[in-house]
Order: structure tokens, then sequence, then C-alpha cells
């Protein structure tokens, strides 16, 4: 097994259990800014090992360390909030399934060839996002008023822009001869300060000190930092295609699903189903 399909899964088995811990957390009325800056100074912590943190050329480093950074904690900021009123199948699913804008991108910025497989690809991802629209049946929202379940599902899709942002990102960066340790302690420094900014714009009535926060905190830190570290590892490799890569490493809805479903109690539809089949459709052809 290649060291890069190595590092994927990795990334994958942090990823599924990532965004059933988020799910816990937002189920309850808690700071989202607080939490993102406890989760980004404990990735710190566990990425601060790292070596050659800045390569041949720092400000390469920095530059793609502070872009990534951004995409990163303002998707996963996304993600948390629309966790509050979605399943944590549904987000899961369609944050995973970034990889619809990832494969066209990989074409235009990297010059990856694809082929019919893959576009077929894309449109069965697309096809599991609108498996889970306002009105479909058991599509996991609570909401009973669809204007009222639009807003979350809004927030999930730009998550899940933002989360195709992150791994294009890390891609072009080390292309540039960006150091990736250092691009990745980077990122979770950008989740430290974008954390107190957020809690600042949205929730100052919150508690900017709560134990199970910072429990959780550290208990997501380790696994962001996680799926920071192998993702970037995967990608450092010259032969390691972005539209194959990323791809796989967004498997965990699958696995984050069935978790759900065990823990959660949340139910399994046939929107649900219809979703994940459509899910694994994309994921087969784009890999």
């Amino acid at each position: 097994m290649s060291l890069i399909l190595i590092f994927t899964l990795c990334c994958l088995a942090c990823s599924a259990v990532n965004d059933l811990v988020f799910k816990f957390f937002a189920r309850k009325e808690r700071s989202r800014g607080m939490f993102v800056m406890y989760v980004g100074i404990f990735s710190t912590l566990f990425l601060l090992f790292l070596p050659d943190k800045w390569g041949d050329d720092w400000r390469t480093t920095l530059l793609w360390g502070v872009i990534g950074g951004i995409f990163s904690a303002v998707g996963n900021i996304l993600l948390i909030e629309s966790m509050s009123s979605l399943s944590a199948g549904m987000c899961s699913t369609i944050y995973r399934l970034n990889l619809a804008l990832v494969v066209p991108f990989s074409v235009l910025i990297f010059g990856e060839e694809l082929g019919l497989k893959q576009y077929l690809g894309v449109a069965f991802a697309l096809a599991a996002i609108l498996a889970f629209l306002p009105g479909s049946t058991g599509a996991g929202v609570k909401q009973t008023d669809r204007k009222a379940a639009l807003l979350p599902l809004v927030m999930i899709i730009t998550a899940a822009v933002f989360r195709a942002g992150l791994g294009l990102s890390y891609k072009y960066g080390f292309m540039q001869g960006a150091s990736p340790n250092g691009v990745s302690l980077l990122t979770m420094v950008l989740w430290i300060i974008s954390g107190p900014v957020y809690c600042l714009w949205r929730e100052r009535a919150q508690k900017w000190f709560d134990i199970k926060t910072v429990r959780y905190g550290i208990l997501s830190g380790l696994l962001v930092a996680g799926i920071i570290f192998f993702m970037a590892q995967a990608l450092k490799f010259k032969d390691a295609n972005a539209s194959v890569v990323l791809p796989i490493a967004q498997m965990s809805f699958l696995v984050t699903f069935v978790l759900s479903a065990v823990f959660l109690k949340e139910k399994i539809t046939v929107c649900k189903i219809g979703a994940l089949l459509c899910g694994v459709a994309a994921l087969i052809l784009l890999t």
C-alpha cells in the first residue's frame, strides 16, 4: 500500500470521527467561536513537533498557510453552525462532497486530465446534495418550514465550497514550494484568530470559558490536527493527483453516517440512503 493511500485513509478516519464530535458539540447552545479557538490551540500544540516548518521559501509557506487557514476556519465554523439544525449525516455528506468543485477546478488549475467517468461522478455528487433539499422526505431537517430550513442548508453548502478551496490551495501551495508542515501549522493558527473574531461578531452573549467546550476542543483539536497533517502529507507527493486524493478522503461521510445512526440515533430514511448511494457512485467514478 502506497504512502499516499495510507495518509489519505488516515485523513478519512480523522474526518469521520471529528464530524461526529462537531455534532455532539453543536447540539447545545455553546460558543462556536471559542470552540474553534480551543480546537486551534490544541491542534497547534499537537503540530508543533513537526520538523521543517518553513521549508526553503518561508514567504510561500506563510502565504499559503494563511490562505488555507482562512478556507479551513470559515468552512468549519459554517459546518458547526449548520449542525445545530441539520443531522450529522446530512452535513457530513454535503460537506465531504465538495469534490464536485475540486474536480473541475483541478482541471482548470492543475491541468489534470479527466474523462467522462469523472464528470458523471460530479453529477452524482450534485444529486446527493439535491436529495437533501428542504421538502425532501426524511432529509434530516428539523424545521418544518422550508424557509427556516434554507439558511442552514446554504451554510453547509457554503462550507463545502470553502472545504474545496482548502484542498485546492494546499495542492497549489505545495506546487509553489510551500512546506506542508508549515502550512498545516499556520492553518490552525488562523483557527485561533478566527474563533474570537467570530465570537465578538456573533456571540457576545456566550460564555468565553466553558469546561465542556474546552474538553470538546481538546478532542477535536487532536482530530483536526490529524486531518490537516495527513491531507498535507498525501498531497505533497508530486504524483498525488488532487482529483484522486481529495475524493478518497471525502469518503468519511459514509463512516459518519453509520456513527451518527448508532450514537445519535439519527433516522435512516429513503432520501438519506439515496443520497449516500449517489455519494458512493460519485466517489467510485471519480477515483
